[in-house]
C-alpha cells in the first residue's frame, strides 16, 4: 500500500527507465494481471459479459485516442468513424475467408489509409478548425456506411459478424472472447507504456507543446503528427472490430455514430490526457457509471418509498452523472489519472510529509 524509494538504487540507465522501478508498482500491476486471467472465476457471468469485457474493449480505443489527444496535442472528433472503418473492413474479409487473425489486422490498416488520407488534408489547419475537420470524417463516414449497400447493406441494416475463429479455433464462450479482448487491451497498454520512453514519444510531445519550437530542434512536425494519426487510426480500427467479434456480434453505423465519438472524447478528458492508466479510469467512469447511478437511484427511492416515475429515473442518472463530471474536473482538471498520481506522490512520503516542503 505504501511506495516506498527505500532500497531503490539508480546505478544504471536500465534500472532508472524501468516501467516500474517501485516494488510496491509491480506487486499491484502483478495482483492485477493475476485478478484479470482469474476474473472468470471470480466474478459472475453477467458482470465479466456486461461489464469487463466491454470496459476492456473500450480502454483500448480510449488509449489509441487518447495517442493523437494527449501525446500529439491533435483534436479527433471523428474517432467512431476509425472504429467503424475497422469493425466493417474485418467483417467482410473474415466472410470473404480470410483468417480472422489476417483479417483483423487488414480492418486496422483500412483504418489507417482512411486516417492518414484525411489527416493530409485536416493537418493543413489547427484548433477548432482541426476539430470540425475531424467532425466531417465522422459525418462523411457515417453517410458512406449508410448509403453503400455493399458496405453496411443500406440504411437501418445489421451486418451479422461470422463467430470468431482464433488461429482455426472457434471461440464461442464468454471467457474466450474475455480473454481475446484482454489480450488485446494488454498489447495496448504496453505499447503506450513503452512510447513514452521512446524518441517517437518524445517527439510527439515536442510537438503537442509547440509545434514551432519542435521544428527548430529538428522535429519534423507534420511527419509525426501523420505516424499519431496513423498509430491511433490502426489501434482504433483493430478495437472497433474486436468489440464487434467479442461483445456485439454484428455491426451497425448506430454504433459508430457521432454520439459514441463524443463519448470516448469524454473518456480521455475525464481519465486524464496522456495519462494510461487515466484512460482505463476514463472508460470505466463512462461507460459504467451511468448504469450503477440508475441501480443506486432506483434503489434509493425504493427504501425511502419515493413515487419516481419512469422518464424521470431514465434521465435522473444522466444528471447526476453529469454533475459528477463537472465536480470531478473542478476538482482536478487534469483527469482522474491525475487524482491517482497525487495520491500516489502522497504515499511515496507518507508519514513524512514535510519531506515534500
Amino acid at each position: 500500500m505504501l511506495f516506498r524509494l527505500s532500497g531503490i538504487r539508480h546505478t544504471d540507465y536500465a534500472a532508472d527507465r524501468a516501467l516500474f522501478p517501485i516494488p510496491a508498482d509491480r506487486v499491484m500491476v502483478a495482483a492485477l494481471l493475476v485478478f484479470a486471467l482469474l476474473a472468470p472465476w471470480m466474478v459472475s457471468s453477467l458482470a465479466l459479459s456486461s461489464y469487463l469485457l466491454p470496459w476492456l474493449v473500450w480502454t483500448s480505443a480510449t488509449l489509441g485516442l487518447n495517442l493523437i489527444i494527449g501525446w500529439a496535442g491533435q483534436f479527433h472528433f471523428g474517432y467512431a468513424a476509425v472504429m467503424a472503418i475497422g469493425a466493417y473492413t474485418t467483417v467482410h474479409a473474415f466472410k470473404a475467408g480470410v483468417p480472422w487473425e489476417l483479417a483483423i489486422v487488414l480492418g486496422g490498416l483500412m483504418a489507417t489509409v482512411i486516417g492518414v488520407l484525411f489527416a493530409f488534408a485536416a493537418l493543413r489547419v489547427k484548433g477548432l478548425y482541426l476539430a470540425l475537420s475531424t467532425l466531417a470524417l465522422q459525418f462523411v463516414i457515417d453517410w458512406v456506411i449508410s448509403h453503400v449497400p455493399a458496405i453496411s447493406g443500406g440504411v437501418g441494416a445489421t451486418l451479422q459478424a461470422p463467430a470468431l475463429r482464433l488461429l482455426g479455433q472457434p471461440i464461442r464462450s464468454e471467457v474466450g472472447l474475455y480473454y481475446v479482448a484482454l489480450g488485446w487491451v494488454l498489447l495496448v497498454t504496453l505499447f503506450m507504456l513503452n512510447l513514452r520512453r521512446t524518441a517517437l514519444g518524445r517527439a510527439l510531445v515536442a510537438v503537442r507543446e509547440k509545434d514551432y519550437a519542435a521544428a527548430v530542434i529538428g522535429v519534423q512536425a507534420f511527419r509525426y503528427k501523420l505516424v499519431a494519426f496513423a498509430t491511433s487510426s490502426f489501434i482504433g480500427g483493430v478495437s472497433g472490430a474486436v468489440l464487434i467479434f467479442t461483445f456485439y456480434k454484428a455491426v451497425t453505423p448506430e454504433q459508430f455514430a457521432v454520439n459514441v465519438s463524443i463519448e470516448l472524447l469524454a473518456m480521455v478528458i475525464v481519465g486524464g490526457l496522456a495519462s494510461i492508466i487515466g484512460s482505463w479510469f476514463g472508460a470505466a467512469f463512462i461507460l459504467l457509471m451511468p448504469g450503477q447511478i440508475h441501480t443506486l437511484i432506483a434503489w434509493i427511492a425504493q427504501a425511502v418509498g419515493a413515487d419516481i416515475g419512469v422518464e424521470t429515473l431514465a434521465h435522473l442518472p444522466y444528471a447526476v452523472y453529469g454533475g459528477m463530471i463537472v465536480i470531478f474536473l473542478l476538482v482536478e482538471p487534469m483527469g482522474l489519472g491525475k487524482l491517482y498520481g497525487n495520491l500516489r506522490n502522497y504515499l511515496l512520503v507518507w508519514p513524512f510529509g514535510y519531506a515534500r516542503k
